[in-house]
């Protein structure tokens, strides 16, 4: 089974974001082993470098497989292209993925050199705790079009 990993900085404060978050990680168990992995916010450091840097060593610690980062500044994708990510890597043998949600402040270097793609959902600017809940509907929507079920339309 494929396990997906969405490695993010911060914590989720509001309960309709982890419900949400909980929903689809439950929806995605018919076909991915699916986790949250938060990362520490690096609030004490005031300098952005620093602070990507420091947000960034913790990362990298938590990201396995291949490692796929979302970034404003990526590939745009549209579902159908997520559903041929995770058809490409499952066929490429990648059985573990790693989403990468940086911080406010973005990513460090060190993220953005590991990361094997860099995807965006566009130029629209979220909240890093709804981001999450659009990447699992993402994920989910794209399982759901790899199986061929009604979600998608």
């Amino acid at each position: 089974m494929l396990k997906l990993r969405v490695v993010a900085v911060g914590d989720i404060k509001e309960r309709f974001y982890r419900e949400a978050i909980a929903e689809y990680i439950k929806r995605l168990g018919r076909w991915a082993k699916t986790e949250i992995v938060e990362v520490s916010e690096a609030s004490h450091v005031t300098d952005d470098d620093k602070k990507r840097g420091a947000e960034g060593e913790e990362i990298l610690k938590k990201v396995k497989g291949k490692c796929i980062l979302a970034d404003v500044k990526g590939k745009r994708v549209k579902s159908e292209d997520i559903a041929a990510l995770l058809k490409t890597s499952a066929l490429a043998g990648d059985s573990e993925l790693t989403f990468v949600v940086g911080g406010s402040n973005g990513v460090s270097p060190a993220v953005k050199d590991r990361a094997d793609e860099i995807i965006s959902f566009g130029d629209i600017t979220l909240p890093h705790q709804l981001f999450r809940v659009v990447l699992l509907e993402q994920l989910y929507r794209a399982e759901t079009i790899l199986s061929g079920t009604t979600y998608h339309k």
